[in-house]
């Protein structure tokens, strides 16, 4: 049995020259990622966790977030698996490993790495032309919005995720990359776990300039401490584009997105 990594070697080298048929898609972001590339008409399956695109409303699901039906995934015979390995459990991952599907594995850290990903996408689906149009203007977006809201001295955030526990995002999720597009600095972003849980002492400690959470009560709950500058100086933003969780090209709009709601002077 071939190994998975020899897979995913051979199709890094020979790239669009290995004829892919069937695909899964075992991430949102990834699926949207297919879709982006006008390439949903080799999607045989998705996993799903979310509302879908409406073009995939009739696919075929292989579980959901965390719990993958191997059997349904078997039958549809893919010839390349896109896996994002936070949306398989570690029992299920080995699995896939054992299976001899070439599999490509994405986990964007910050845009760079997007676009890079899309392009190496691109060539496994066999349209390589399609993802390095699609990585240049994606590339062409982001420095226009690096441009525009570049600060000399960035401003300290504070991304919430949820509030009872706490948790935030730490410096290798790609929401700190977004921030830092738009003239913003993490102030966890020294954290090395994707999503940390801390403290509102934490918080109080590191006196961030704005708030964002995705919940207008989250957000309200935070004016029990006006000694916070973002409280001060009535920071307190609301994130309504949930795009920002999902790692695909939609994520650079998004990121505009944010940025407008981070400094709307600009």
């Amino acid at each position: 049995m071939r190994p998975v990594w020899l897979a995913v070697l051979l199709l890094v080298i020979s790239g669009s020259a290995m004829a892919v048929e069937r695909v899964v898609s075992l991430a949102p972001s990834l699926t949207e990622m297919v879709v982006e590339l006008g390439s949903a008409d080799l999607l045989v399956g998705v996993l799903d966790a979310g509302e879908r695109p409406a073009e995939l409303k009739d696919l075929p699901s292989v579980g959901r977030y965390g719990q993958l039906d191997m059997e349904r995934l078997l039958s549809l015979k893919p010839d390349l698996l896109l896996l994002w390995p936070g949306s398989v459990g570690p029992a299920q991952r080995e699995q896939l490993k054992r299976l001899n599907i070439p599999t490509y594995v994405a986990e964007p850290h910050d845009f760079a790495q997007l676009t890079s990903q899309i392009e190496a996408i691109a060539s496994q689906l066999g349209r390589p032309e399609r993802g390095a149009v699609l990585a240049s203007e994606l590339r062409q977006r982001l420095a226009q919005l690096r441009q525009r809201y570049r600060r000399e001295h960035p401003l300290r955030v504070f991304y919430q995720v949820w509030d009872k526990p706490l948790y935030t995002v730490g410096g290798g999720q790609i929401i700190s990359a977004a921030l830092e597009v738009c003239g913003a600095q993490n102030v966890f972003g020294d954290q090395a776990l994707p999503a940390p849980q801390i403290s509102v002492e934490a918080v109080l400690q590191r006196d961030p300039e704005v708030i964002l959470a995705g919940d207008q009560a989250q957000l309200d709950a935070w004016k029990a401490w006006p000694q916070v500058a973002a409280v001060r100086q009535g920071q307190l933003r609301l994130v309504t584009d949930k795009g920002l969780e999902r790692p695909s090209g939609q994520m650079v709009e998004a990121t505009a997105k944010l940025c407008r709601e981070i400094a709307p002077d600009r």
